[in-house]
C-alpha cells in the first residue's frame, strides 16, 4: 500500500519521469545494499530489540511523510527521501522478522509457522498494492488519499514497534 500510494502521489506532485521512476529505486535499493548486513545483524544481535528499533525507524519516516502529505507540505524530493528511509528500515527489519519465528513457536509447529509467515508476506505483496490504489482513489484528492494510506501504515507500525 505504501509503495503504491507513494508512487501515485509522486505522479501528482511532478510530471518528471525520472522522479517517478526513482520511487521504485528508493523502495528497492536499500534491500540490494543492506541485505547481507541486515541478515548478519539478525544473526548477531537480539532480534526483538532489532525489530523494535527498525519498526520505530519506519514509524518515524512514515509518520513524518503522513503529516507532510496531509498538511500538503510534501515535495517530490521529500517524498523520495522519506520513502528511501522507510525502506532502509524495512530492509533491516525483514531478516530479523523471519529469523525470530523459531523463537516464538514450539519446534514441532515450526514448519507450519514458517509457511503461515511466508503466506502472510505473499498475501500482503499481492493485496497491498490493490488496497493502496483503492484507498488513494477513494478520496477526492490523491494527496489526501495518499496521506490516509501513510497514516494507516504509521498506525500499524505503532502496534508493531512496541510489542
Amino acid at each position: 500500500m505504501q509503495d503504491t500510494a507513494g508512487t501515485w502521489l509522486m505522479t501528482v506532485l511532478t510530471k518528471s519521469a525520472l522522479l517517478i521512476a526513482l520511487m521504485q529505486t528508493a523502495a528497492s535499493l536499500p534491500v540490494l545494499f543492506l541485505g547481507f548486513f541486515a541478515g548478519a545483524t539478525a544473526d548477531i544481535f537480539n532480534r526483538r530489540r532489532l525489530l523494535i528499533i527498525w519498526q520505530s525507524w519506519m514509524l518515524a519516516a512514515v509518520g513524518i511523510l503522513a503529516a507532510l502529505t496531509l498538511t500538503t507540505g510534501v515535495l517530490p524530493w521529500t517524498l523520495l527521501g522519506l520513502t528511501f528511509l522507510m525502506n532502509i528500515g524495512s530492509a533491516m527489519n525483514n531478516p530479523a522478522w523471519a529469523a525470530i519465528v523459531p523463537e516464538l513457536v514450539p519446534r514441532e509447529e515450526l514448519p507450519e509457522a514458517v509457511a503461515i509467515n511466508s503466506a502472510g508476506f505473499n498475501i500482503a505483496r499481492a493485496v497491498g498494492p490493490a488496497l493502496g490504489g483503492l484507498l488513494v482513489g477513494a478520496f477526492i484528492s490523491a494527496l489526501r488519499g495518499a496521506g490516509i494510506v501513510f497514516l494507516l501504515n504509521a498506525l500499524s507500525l505503532i502496534g508493531r514497534a512496541h510489542v
